[in-house]
């Protein structure tokens, strides 16, 4: 069965403390219409799908477009330790691995 959650390759082994009241399991619609956790992780009316120079990324924004239990993000070394074994993630910046995501503000120069 294609919407079984035990198939998803994105479901981690939470720890009991993570499953408890996190939300459905099984995939949903979100109130934009579109399908979430359904294992194929396209939706004909996500706007992922219908993207323009139009389009305003924080349509995107908010827990509806977040599955509790399927999600690519929980692959992450960091996320699977924090979810499965309950290891801390260090705080510190946000880092693509590609492009700067420090906000564009300088440090102040030192005076020579």
């Amino acid at each position: 069965m294609a919407d079984d959650p035990n198939l998803d390759p994105f479901e981690l082994e939470f720890l009991p403390r993570f499953r408890s009241g996190s939300g459905p399991r099984e995939p949903f619609v979100n109130q934009h219409g579109v399908l979430i956790g359904d294992h194929s992780y396209a939706s004909p009316e996500s706007p992922l799908e219908q993207w323009s120079a139009d389009t305003d990324p924080a349509i995107m924004a908010g827990d509806e477009w977040v599955h509790p239990y399927k999600d690519i993000g929980f692959l992450t070394g960091e996320n699977r330790a924090y979810f499965e074994q309950g290891t801390e993630i260090p705080p510190g910046p946000l880092a693509h691995p590609e492009h700067s995501s420090e906000s564009g503000i300088e440090p102040p120069e030192e005076d020579a």
